[in-house]
């Protein structure tokens, strides 16, 4: 008795033990339905013969190749001399099974061969690439039939020859040999292999020729030719003139429409396809996944999602990892990891389509940590892994973590691959690494495009304006035209450097080129011109430009603001609403930041509410640009409920709130919020001290202030800037340590600017100091010496002193070099209305009635604080008056 074979899924197969026996196959056998009982049994005992090739075709199909060698060897303990058929049947078994040797043991063990032994052999070494044996079998053949020669074609187009398939089908072509569709079908493959469009169109006449041209097999191998080869209406025109059609033709189109980016017109002959009845296969799912993921068309990806659940394709891994794509693309990263955790098998392109998605929303240290689950599993990586995991890195700075992908790149002998040198290229710049990122660029053996541009935006990226514009030179002097990335890296490099000359110069190469409309370079361009002040340019571009997206509106709005045109860039944003643009958290940050410019908190207010519909109250950064506009609004009770809410706070939010304080007052709310800020671990920078000491200055904290100016460098490593320096000496001076405040400007590690001798003036004026006054005047003159405030401020000093004939002698060095004393200036908006002051302002249509109120509050204030300034009673109620107003 021998072991038993069980074959499940099919009513034909074992299904129980199977008894051998010599004797039974000698005068019986049993059918499908009853094998399994050997009472019951046929006199027929041609039925064996039936009964192992079927054996031998179901283990073919399911690739079983254990049950396969035991149903073998039953057949030789049975002593049943097989047929050629059953033996082809066994033969075929084994090369299914990826057994060539037992596959070739019993070929020549065959006492009798046909056509088909010979063709299955040819088959069999063309599958495992051993085209030399696929060769000989196939020139030892006594006869050949269209199979012989189409299983050689195919064997050496699968194994990546092209050639040598088009030269076997010439062969074929000068022997008269037998075709068929099948033939035509691989060798316009192979056209396709070698990128040679004419001989895939000389393959067409001849398929008309032979009338093979309406054969479906033919035909829809021809529209794939036509749409590989970008010739997407070629391919159109054919496929409306064939006369059958079937779901290969369909599924050809719509990936021919996929890859010449025709995505619409992919999805319109997908609608198409169902009104005609067919099914949908798994390759027609990945194209038209691949088209939502294009289009960012969520919702029709979500039905086709459902469609493909419903027509029992939900386990495919295929389909199951174009719907991931898919999802990922369309920013609904949750329904992918989703999708991602229910699939029963995952591939390696799985993992790469959740790598990429999660580094494409920000989600860098998950995508890491599914690299490293990769890495755990049998499936390896490729370029597009290596690629994911290296942009990955560059999103958080993982400069370390990288370093050690290239070393795992150089062992997988993947360093060589363009693709994943760009990813390596870009990752070292953004981590600032510009001496790696150098290295990695010169020692590429192939650049495209692509590392032109990594290596340009690393320049720009770290601030070598001059290295990124001689690098743009050498990209032109190796033969390679910069692309819209390119051109956009040296405009903001230009930009950066206000290096107006160079701008104007590549614009006029962006002209040439034909890119000066498009809207991104367009958008740099605005950006570029804003930057170097040349605000009626960027305007003149933004209007001309052909498709105003809300990236160039972005554009121009921030340079408005830029330029502390506040107004302008308000009038462009209700330009852009107009236009039906949607704006983006870049927008509303930047109008909010032109509502704190011009304290105009009723439009802050709106735009607030336009925010909470969008759901964008989230985002930290506009979370904190509210902060920051309701406190210099002086709305000090919303900046803090919008700070309380904020669930997400960075340094900048926390800097808004501190600096908001420290600005309206508040001091020890300033203090509370960055002790706060400090046990929070949130990292301050330079602009949270500047607010620290400033609350500190109002408080009259010497020993505080110190203590944390000395902190900066001491628990931070922040060396102290010249705002810091300014705020020390405010703090100083307020306490009456003007000497000491002196005394720290000279023994500065940085050259003071006017803003610091100006303050030390302001103090000295407190303090009524003339010697030093005298010493930061002298040094303001030199420093800026058209600056009338200087003259206006050490004057007021002799006049507090009484010193008198100096008063008139700065008044007369004002006079002599043309001086005068700029007019004070403020606003309040009032219903919506902005209404504007200046000092002995009379043109205010209600003047007489706002003069006569700030006499009544000017008589009940007490005068030490803006009497004492004033030279006369015109002078007086002015300077009141544009204090308070």
């Amino acid at each position: 008795m021998f072991k038993s074979l069980v074959i499940s899924h099919t009513r034909t197969c074992f299904k129980t033990i199977i008894p051998f026996c010599p004797k039974h196959y000698s005068t019986q056998t049993h059918t499908f339905d009853n094998f399994h009982n050997p009472k019951v049994s046929k006199p027929l005992t041609t039925f064996v013969k039936r009964t192992f090739s079927h054996i031998y075709q179901q283990c073919s199909y399911q690739k079983t190749l254990d049950q396969g060698k035991q149903a073998h060897a039953h057949m030789i303990a049975s002593g049943f001399v097989p047929t050629i058929f059953v033996t082809n049947c066994l033969i075929q078994m084994y090369i299914k099974c990826s057994n060539m040797y037992y596959a070739h043991k019993v070929f020549d063990e065959m006492p009798q061969r046909d056509t088909i032994s010979w063709n299955a052999m040819v088959f069999g070494y063309a599958g495992i690439g051993n085209m030399g044996i696929a060769q000989n079998m196939f020139d030892s053949m006594p006869e050949r039939d269209v199979v012989s020669w189409n299983s050689l074609i195919s064997g050496y187009l699968q194994n990546g020859n092209c050639a040598e398939s088009v030269d076997i089908f010439t062969r074929i072509l000068r022997e008269g040999a037998a075709l068929d569709a099948t033939t035509f079908a691989v060798v316009l493959k192979a056209c396709l292999g070698l990128e040679d469009y004419g001989l895939g169109v000389q393959v067409h006449g001849l398929l008309i020729q032979t009338g093979f041209v309406y054969d479906v097999v033919a035909g829809s191998a021809t529209v794939d030719m036509y749409a590989k080869c970008k010739k997407l209406k070629e391919s159109i025109t054919f496929f409306n003139e064939m006369h059958v059609k079937n779901w290969v033709s369909w599924s050809a189109l719509i990936a021919g429409c996929v890859q010449n980016d025709e995505l619409l017109c992919g999805l319109e002959l997908f609608k198409n396809m169902q009104k005609e009845g067919l099914g949908v296969s798994q390759s027609t799912y990945a194209s038209l996944f691949r088209s939502c993921a294009g289009l960012t068309a969520l919702n029709f990806g979500s039905q086709l999602h459902g469609h493909s659940l419903k027509m029992n394709f939900g386990s495919d891994l295929i389909v199951g990892t174009a719907t991931l794509d898919m999802y990922a693309k369309c920013d609904r990263l949750s329904d992918a990891k989703k999708l991602f955790r229910t699939l029963s098998v995952r591939n390696r392109q799985s993992y790469n389509a959740i790598i990429i998605g999660c580094t494409r929303v920000g989600e860098a240290f998950e995508a890491l940590q599914l690299f490293r689950n990769l890495m755990c599993t049998d499936l390896g990586f490729d370029e597009i892994s290596l690629s994911g995991a290296f942009s990955a890195c560059a999103v958080i700075k993982a400069y370390t973590f990288g370093v050690g992908l290239h070393g795992l790149t150089i062992k997988s002998m993947l360093q060589s691959n363009v693709c994943v040198e760009n990813a390596m290229l870009d990752m070292y710049g953004k981590c600032g690494a510009l001496t790696e990122a150098r290295r990695v660029f010169d020692d590429m053996r192939i650049r495209d495009a692509v590392s032109w541009n990594a290596i340009i935006a690393a320049y720009e990226q770290n601030g070598n304006v001059d290295e990124t514009l001689e690098l743009l030179v050498s990209m032109l002097g190796s033969g390679l035209e910069p692309d819209e990335f390119t051109f956009g890296s040296v405009l903001k490099a230009c930009a950066g450097l206000k290096a107006l000359n160079y701008g104007t110069e590549i614009h006029g190469r962006i002209v040439k080129s034909g890119m000066g409309l498009e809207s991104f370079v367009g958008s740099a361009l605005v950006d570029m011109y804003c930057k170097c002040a040349r605000i009626e340019d960027a305007e003149k571009l933004h209007e001309r430009m052909s498709e105003q997206t809300m990236v160039a509106w972005n554009a121009i709005i921030s340079g408005f603001s830029d330029q502390e045109q506040s107004e302008e860039a308000q009038k462009f944003f209700s330009r852009m609403l107009q236009s039906g643009t949607k704006p983006d958290n870049f927008t509303f940050a930047t109008v909010l930041d032109t509502c704190a410019n011009l304290a105009t908190i009723s439009l802050g207010r709106q735009i607030h509410g336009q925010i909470i519909k969008q759901e964008m109250q989230t985002d930290v950064f506009i979370c904190s640009t509210l902060v920051d506009m309701y406190s210099k609004c002086g709305n000090m009770h919303d900046s803090r409920l919008m700070f309380d809410k904020s669930t997400n706070k960075d340094f900048v939010t926390w800097n808004a709130m501190i600096c908001g304080y420290a600005n309206h007052g508040h001091p020890n709310d300033a203090i509370s919020i960055f002790e706060s800020m400090k046990l929070n671990n949130v990292k301050p920078n330079h602009a949270t001290f500047v607010s620290v000491l400033r609350a500190c200055a109002h408080m009259g904290q010497v020993e505080r202030g110190l203590e944390y100016f000395n902190s900066m460098w001491n628990n931070y490593k922040l060396n102290p800037q010249l705002e810091h320096y300014s705020c020390m000496v405010d703090i100083l001076g307020r306490s009456g340590q003007v000497n000491k405040a002196l005394n720290l400007i000279n023994d500065m590690a940085i050259e003071p600017d006017d803003v610091i001798w100006r303050t030390l003036l302001g103090i000295c004026k407190l303090q009524k100091n003339v010697e030093v006054a005298e010493t930061a005047a002298s040094r303001l003159i030199q420093l800026d010496p058209q600056d009338s405030s200087t003259y206006v401020l050490l004057a007021n000093i002799y006049a507090d002193a009484g010193m008198w004939e100096k008063v008139s002698k700065i008044r007369k060095s004002m006079r002599r070099v043309g001086l005068k004393k700029e007019p004070g200036c403020s606003w309040i908006e009032v219903k919506s209305e902005l209404h504007m002051f200046v000092i002995a302002d009379k043109a205010h249509p209600r003047c007489n009635e706002i003069y006569d109120k700030l006499d009544e509050l000017v008589g009940e204030m007490t005068w030490s604080r803006c009497v004492n300034d004033a030279e006369g009673p015109e002078d007086e109620r002015a300077a009141c008056f544009t204090s308070y107003a």
